[in-house]
């Protein structure tokens, strides 16, 4: 089976990696181009046997699979241009969350699914989110799965979930990385330790964290309750983080829903504008 990407910027390229060096696509089974050829042209460089194709009709042509890596508002004029290529054979997956499965199938006859990646894949760990359109044939289901689980762990969710749950597994690394530097950079200003030491034991008890949850040795709140003994150290400090936290994350969900919706206001606009002309 083949496999197409349109879109080698930060996500796209970060699947190709971690799909080659998980093995779960053959780089010979790759065809790949991108709007800048030259962006594209540093991948094939690190793997010599991936196809570099000059337009993304010719990437359709020759596969089965095609991921969509552009940013929204250029998937439907991409679509559109490809009609005729995307056969009922063929199946794309869409990476972008503003633009349902229900629109994407009203644009082309081909197979539809969504997938939204996180960064943690490209070391094959974390979570892909999947919604597969009702043209999804469950072959292909099948065949997007083995592909995703050889690099996170696939979970179906719904469209009514899409932000938050995206929110949570492509957006967190980023919103929990931010909080993990703010607190290396607070032990650096208040205590005598080094920047390079801080972050190095901020790293590893990141790390270690992980595995206690993959693990499932301790859950969440027993990580807290095993830790925190009452009147201890960590007590005091948890008490600050709960007066200064307040809503802070309610209200980080409130502005990504208000971005999502305004994405999806002016997609649709866009998308009313191409299939009614």
């Amino acid at each position: 089976m083949n496999i197409g990407f349109i879109g080698t910027g930060n996500m796209g390229r970060i699947l190709i990696e971690s799909f080659i060096e998980s093995g779960a696509i053959k780089p010979s089974f790759i065809y790949m181009t991108n709007r800048t050829l030259a962006k594209a042209a540093t991948i094939k460089e690190q793997y010599s046997n991936i196809h570099l194709m000059e337009a993304a009709e010719d990437v359709v042509k020759r596969s089965d699979i095609v991921f969509i890596c552009v940013k929204p508002l250029d998937i439907h004029p991409l679509l559109k241009d490809l009609d005729d290529l995307l056969t009922p054979n063929k199946c794309i997956i869409s990476i972008t969350s503003p633009i349902s499965v229900e629109q994407l199938e009203s644009l082309v006859k081909c197979q539809v699914a969504r997938a939204i990646p996180s960064i943690t894949n490209r070391a094959f760990s974390g979570v892909s989110l999947i919604t597969y359109g009702n043209s999804c044939h469950k072959e292909t289901q099948c065949a997007i799965e083995e592909i995703f689980e050889q690099v996170s762990n696939p979970v179906q969710i719904e469209d009514n979930v899409t932000r938050v749950a995206s929110d949570i597994v492509s957006c967190g690394p980023a919103f929990f990385s931010f909080l993990l530097q703010q607190f290396v950079d607070s032990a650096v200003a208040e205590t005598e330790i080094t920047k390079d030491q801080a972050v190095l034991l901020a790293s590893e008890m990141i790390v270690g964290m992980g595995k206690l949850l993959e693990t499932e040795i301790y859950t969440l709140p027993t990580l807290q309750e095993k830790v925190c003994v009452k009147g201890g150290v960590t007590g005091k400090g948890i008490k600050v983080l709960e007066n200064e936290i307040g809503d802070m994350f309610n209200k980080v969900f409130q502005v990504t829903h208000e971005k999502y919706y305004e994405d999806i206001e002016e997609v649709s606009v866009q998308f009313n504008t191409i299939t009614h002309k």
